[in-house]
């Protein structure tokens, strides 16, 4: 069996050395047929040799090269988790979202985003692509709140996007190449992109317009933060929905939303300038007055209202603590684990809504995976709308 003697050599992402749970870099691909999923494996091995070509792998081994994909600045997953067991009842969802092909028709497509140099404060968020895909192999396809199993979704993995170790600029242009090259490789597919601290999205908004030319794009971002201060620092983790309003690329204010910004951690002065693009400020004590479903669904009109396409970016530290102690800002006041789910399912399910990212984990921060999980959740609950949204039934 191919997968058996195929070893890889991968890109590491930069973990912080309390993440005892990655993977060494240079592993093997998993054989799937113990758990039988066949089919698995063969996807697999399909990738595997499209990405390989004739060279074998102790050549590549002795070369010591980084095996990349067909698209620039974009390497196979630092960590490929498959879950060790399951009953033939169910899937675990680290069998089932498996490596892309770069052939295959699939709904959304796993972007890991490990850059957390532009972070404000100290940040292993490099590491949250890692961390989700490790945590994966706690869920599986199905959730009785949702009433949804989204075993027929195709949701492929298709790597992690190269970073600098010292230039924001290039690190994130890497980013925005990469978006824009994914998206319009084959057919359209809905990004789902793991940060990396809150800097990645500016990049990856502007690869996702630009994968979508003569596009008007909206934006809903939960965050406890506005993310929208000035340039004296340069680009980072607080500018990112600045730098898009200012960027050119037709983003009007008025059709950006953020949902859940709370806590003594804003200034006055920036509230003034959202004001002033008119902007959408739903703050976290709305939210808990007036319900997430309805703060969501004035969210995705205003956003949705003259756009063709939304963009949802969600800081993880828009959780209150017991949900997201592996981040650098979380706070008492931020949103409950439900009403963020509510927002997701809500957005998976509206037409316009058409890429996610999910952003500042920390897993050098973090307690048990449990940050992580909550990452894996906020991404699973969007996959269930967009399952909805899709086929229109329950997928059972």
């Amino acid at each position: 069996m191919l997968l058996k003697n195929l070893t890889i050599c991968q890109k590491s992402s930069r973990l912080h050395p309390t993440n005892v749970g990655a993977f060494p870099v240079r592993q093997k691909i998993q054989d799937l047929h113990h758990i039988g999923r066949a089919s698995d494996s063969c996807v697999e091995a399909r990738v595997c040799a499209t990405l390989c070509g004739n060279s074998s792998s102790s050549e590549r081994v002795k070369r010591r090269e980084f095996v990349t994909t067909p698209i620039q600045h974009l390497s196979l997953p630092s960590v490929t988790k498959r879950a060790p067991w399951q009953d033939s009842e169910e899937r675990r969802i680290s069998n089932w979202m498996t490596l892309w092909d770069f052939e295959e028709p699939i709904n959304a497509g796993l972007i890991g985003a490990p850059y957390s140099s532009a972070s404000i404060s100290a940040s292993g968020a490099s590491g949250g692509p890692e961390a989700v895909r490790m945590a994966f192999r706690y869920n599986t396809t199905y959730s009785p709140d949702w009433e949804t199993d989204i075993q027929k979704l195709k949701v492929r993995d298709l790597g992690d996007i190269g970073g600098h170790l010292t230039d924001v600029g290039i690190a994130h242009g890497k980013i925005e190449s990469a978006v824009k090259d994914a998206l319009t490789h084959r057919t359209p597919f809905v990004p789902i992109i793991v940060g990396g601290d809150h800097s990645i999205t500016a990049p990856s908004v502007r690869g996702f317009c630009a994968a979508n030319p003569g596009k008007k794009v909206g934006i809903i971002n939960f965050d406890a933060h506005f993310d929208i201060r000035n340039f004296e620092h340069g680009p980072h983790n607080g500018t990112p929905f600045r730098a898009l309003i200012e960027g050119g690329l037709g983003i009007d204010g008025k059709n950006v939303v953020e949902v859940g910004i709370h806590g003594f951690m804003n200034a006055s002065p920036y509230r003034e300038w959202a004001r002033d693009q008119g902007m959408t400020i739903i703050s976290g004590r709305q939210v808990e007055k007036r319900g997430m479903e309805v703060c969501v669904a004035e969210a995705l009109e205003i956003a949705g209202d003259g756009v063709d396409l939304i963009y949802v970016s969600v800081d993880i530290d828009c959780l209150a603590y017991p949900w997201t102690i592996g981040t650098s800002a979380a706070s008492p006041e931020g949103l409950s684990a439900w009403q963020l789910l509510e927002g997701m399912f809500a957005c998976g399910q509206h037409p316009k809504v058409a890429a996610l990212d999910v952003v500042e984990i920390d897993p050098s921060r973090d307690v048990k995976d449990l940050t992580a999980r909550s990452g894996c959740s906020v991404i699973l609950t969007f996959l269930a709308g967009l399952y909805r949204r899709t086929y229109g039934d329950r997928g059972y």
